[in-house]
């Protein structure tokens, strides 16, 4: 399958039809530090895991964590960015995400994505739903972030 990586991706766009099952992106990098840790948090998951690392230390984290949606939000980022290039952008119809390791100050995360199912639609004959599996990654490769989607992509447009 194909892979693409980083800014390599913005030179095709992919329609429902040429997408494959097991075909594979990699996004560009993010370094994340303790300053943008700590202002995500202040201003939409104000917990003190994610807010000081004093009182971070005696909590399940054992110090200072990003929150899960601040992970998330830099994946979405990411493959905005870098990632999948399909036509019309990266519409979600629904998902599942997990989160099995904490994302922390100096941690550089990258997303590998991969087509997981291709649906067409039997109502929408212009469209289709794209099941993909996002996993961000560290720069040791571990798994911090999980995220499945279904996202809508259209197909290409009969010629005419």
């Amino acid at each position: 399958m194909t892979a693409i990586h980083g800014a390599d991706s913005g030179k095709t766009r992919y329609y429902l039809d040429e997408l494959q099952v097991g075909q594979r992106f990699t996004t560009g990098t993010h370094a994340l530090d303790a300053g943008q840790i700590k202002a995500f948090a202040a201003a939409f998951d104000p917990q003190p895991f994610h807010l000081d690392e004093a009182a971070a230390k005696d909590t399940l984290f054992g110090d200072l964590a990003a929150s899960g949606w601040h992970t998330a939000a830099i994946s979405m980022r990411l493959m905005v960015d870098s990632g999948p290039p399909f036509v019309g952008g990266i519409i979600g119809g629904g998902g599942e995400i997990v989160w099995p390791k904490p994302t922390r100050a100096g941690d550089v995360l990258r997303v590998e994505i991969e087509v997981l199912a291709i649906t067409p639609s039997k109502s929408r004959p212009d469209r289709g739903m794209v099941t993909v599996r996002n996993d961000t990654r560290n720069q040791n490769g571990d798994i911090l972030q999980t995220f499945t989607a279904k996202l809508v992509v259209p197909k290409r447009p009969a010629a005419g």
